[in-house]
């Protein structure tokens, strides 16, 4: 007569040590995707915003007019006060002036630069010029003022992106002042220190953050205005 074998099971100790090694897998796997992203954010910064700054200096230097201003009547304001430039309009600007652009998304689309959001979705953002209403510092402390100034409009940066290029080019984080800021708030006549009007949480489209967060949406996105000079 054959004994039946006995089952073996795992102990506690097993079992534990096996969820530990679950959490260092995937604690390691979202720091090795934070890492990925924070590096995707730093190159698109600088070989995409930066480099779309150098060549409006470049623009301006070479033809000691702003983008699509008046040659023989300078206005200093971008189209001359009108609409943004952007995409074919701003590519034909550039080209006319002997200005080299960044890369870009691809060529012909020089002006645009895709990268992936914090739950790995495609964006694609996308670089304009304006002149826009812009407060200021009125004659007295606490006095603001409107004024029209040009600036470049970046578009669809999800909120952790417009913070992290907010940071980078004003040294902290706030929307409504210095020489980054949210483009809804840009010319508020009182301004006050804000946060950006969204988080990561904010699923695309839906007007709202989303409870619990839905880490396989699409993030939804702001747009930023950058300051020129001039």
């Amino acid at each position: 007569m054959s004994t039946p074998l006995k089952q073996q099971g795992f102990s506690l100790l097993e079992l534990t040590l096996v969820i530990i090694a679950i959490g260092i897998l995937i604690s390691a796997t979202s720091v090795g995707s934070n890492l990925q992203r924070s590096a995707s954010y730093q190159k698109l910064a600088s070989s995409f915003v930066r480099a779309w700054e150098l060549a409006y200096l470049a623009h301006f230097n070479g033809t000691g007019i702003v983008i699509r201003d008046s040659s023989t009547t300078p206005t200093t304001k971008v189209n001359q006060g009108g609409a943004a430039v952007c995409d074919t309009e701003l590519r034909t600007a550039m080209m006319a002036a002997g200005v080299q652009m960044p890369n870009g998304r691809a060529n012909g689309y020089e002006t645009h630069y895709s990268y992936l959001d914090s739950n790995g979705n495609p964006q694609d953002s996308s670089v304009c010029f304006q002149n826009v209403s812009w407060t200021v510092n009125g004659a007295a402390p606490g006095v603001y003022v409107q004024q029209l100034k040009n600036v470049m409009i970046i578009d669809r940066l999800t909120p952790d992106l417009a913070r992290m290029l907010d940071s980078m080019i004003d040294g902290s984080s706030d929307a409504s002042f210095g020489s980054f800021r949210q483009s809804t708030i840009a010319a508020a006549a009182s301004p006050v220190a804000a946060e950006w009007s969204k988080d990561n949480t904010w699923q695309y489209g839906s007007g709202a953050a989303t409870n619990p967060p839905l880490d396989e949406s699409q993030v939804d996105v702001v747009t930023a205005y950058w300051l020129m000079n001039p």
